[in-house]
């Protein structure tokens, strides 16, 4: 499967984004879908994570309450909705796919999409 994140862009702290992440393939909706960012100067980090059949979900402590995973087997797409945004959200945002693991590490995640930049101006 081919990931294509979208959706990035600069926003005001306080506003919102929808970042949207196309897959190509036909096992798109048997895969557990995440969601990274990375910092300039930091480490990739977890966001969020959604189940292939979409009634399981988790987002990271910094993000829970403002962002939310969503998906759309049908076209093949996972969402982060992103509300409430502040400048320590700005980071590259990644879309991963797992064929059968579904949490926060990284390692066990299957395919990556290229990232959209996300900056949150104060």
């Amino acid at each position: 499967v081919q990931l294509q994140a979208s959706g990035g862009g600069l926003v005001q702290a306080g506003g919102s984004l929808r970042l949207s992440c196309a897959a190509s393939g036909r096992t798109f909706s048997i895969l557990n879908m995440g969601w990274f960012r990375q910092a300039p100067g930091k480490e990739r980090e977890f966001v969020a994570v959604i189940s292939w059949t979409g009634d399981s979900l988790v987002h990271a402590d910094s993000v829970k309450g403002r962002f939310t995973i969503s998906r759309d087997n049908a076209k093949n797409t996972v969402y982060l909705q992103m509300n409430s945004l502040k400048p320590e959200d700005t980071a590259v945002y990644y879309c991963a796919a797992a064929r059968t693991y579904y949490g926060a590490a990284e390692n066990y995640y299957n395919c990556w999409g290229q990232g959209t930049q996300v900056t949150v101006s104060s």
